[in-house]
């Protein structure tokens, strides 16, 4: 296994032979962009046709998970399980079930009496597009697909699996996660930050379901101990750079091009790194926590440039 170092800095940095091999095989939005074809292909089946009895609350679903979105949590599914030499075919299956998970929030975020937004990944929100009772039903059908999937013999024919995946996801998706992240930054307009609460909001609202994308291909891949602890690291950290951008890009960005209404949390009054530090020291902060990330990877070497280039894709990144 080809190692990865740090230079000076702490950043981290990819011998000349290995940036070349990494090149010469597959750049990272080609990867990204392979993976959310096959991905959407798995999403169509699993959503299935418009045209039953349920129509209506079908074709909302479908709205708000086809055709959209850069997949990044199903892209660490995959790439994570890689690392172990997991089948895709196993790993794009649970891949669906968390990005099913992460639309059913979206949709349920953008609701008046949530975030309150009417665009979402360049098109009508799904409360505008349909209705709001619509988009409720469609939200909490998304989340019960999601664990039915994961139930599926098709996601693995070890029970067990199956059963640590639905418990992952379950815990990062509720109050405990993703769910209690959103309580927490609701509560948190118009109160004074502190990098305490900011953290723990980001580290649920946003971080949970991507821990639970990295650790869901260990799982699969039955990693050790310290493979595992490695994934996490990198997940918590790559999660928070992720947030970060995020947090920027609501400040900087343009709605067109982001693809969702900017300019809302300060707006809002909400508690975000860039209203504590400012624009510039969000960014290092971003840095800070991408060099991070990149750093728990070493123990996988050359395996994991993919996961490296994402951490420097999730600050970089312009939507």
């Amino acid at each position: 296994m080809k190692k990865l170092r740090l230079g000076r800095k702490g950043k981290l940095e990819r011998s000349p032979k290995i940036l070349n091999e990494a090149t010469a095989q597959v750049t990272l939005s080609d990867a990204i962009r392979r993976e959310a074809e096959a991905l959407e292909e798995v999403l169509a089946s699993l959503l299935g046709p418009a045209s039953d009895r349920e129509h209506r609350v079908r074709e909302a679903m479908r709205y708000s998970v086809l055709g959209g979105g850069k997949r990044l949590r199903p892209f660490l599914v995959i790439n994570t399980a890689r690392l172990f030499g997991v089948a895709d075919d196993f790993s794009l299956r649970v891949g669906a079930a968390v990005e099913l998970v992460h639309c059913y929030s979206l949709v349920h975020d953008d609701l008046p009496s949530m975030d309150n937004d009417d665009v979402r990944r360049g098109k009508a929100s799904c409360h505008r597009a349909f209705d709001q009772p619509t988009a409720i039903l469609a939200g909490d059908a998304l989340l019960a697909l999601a664990f039915e999937v994961l139930g599926h013999p098709l996601t693995h024919s070890d029970a067990e699996i199956r059963c640590e995946l639905t418990t992952r996801l379950a815990t990062a998706a509720g109050a405990r996660g993703m769910v209690g992240g959103q309580m927490l930054d609701l509560q948190s307009e118009d109160v004074t930050a502190n990098i305490s609460r900011i953290a723990r909001i980001q580290q649920l609202k946003t971080g949970a379901l991507i821990e639970f994308s990295c650790d869901a291909g260990a799982i699969l891949g039955r990693a050790d101990a310290r493979q595992r602890e490695a994934l996490r690291r990198y997940s918590r950290d790559l999660g928070s750079a992720f947030q970060i951008k995020d947090d920027l890009l609501d400040v900087l960005g343009e709605e067109l091009e982001v693809g969702k209404a900017t300019k809302k949390d300060a707006a809002a009054g909400k508690a975000t790194f860039v209203a504590l530090f400012g624009i510039e020291g969000a960014k290092r902060r971003a840095d800070f926590f991408c060099n991070q990330a990149i750093g728990h990877l070493e123990i996988f070497g050359a395996d994991a440039t993919h996961l490296v280039e994402l951490a420097e894709f999730a600050i970089g990144r312009q939507s």
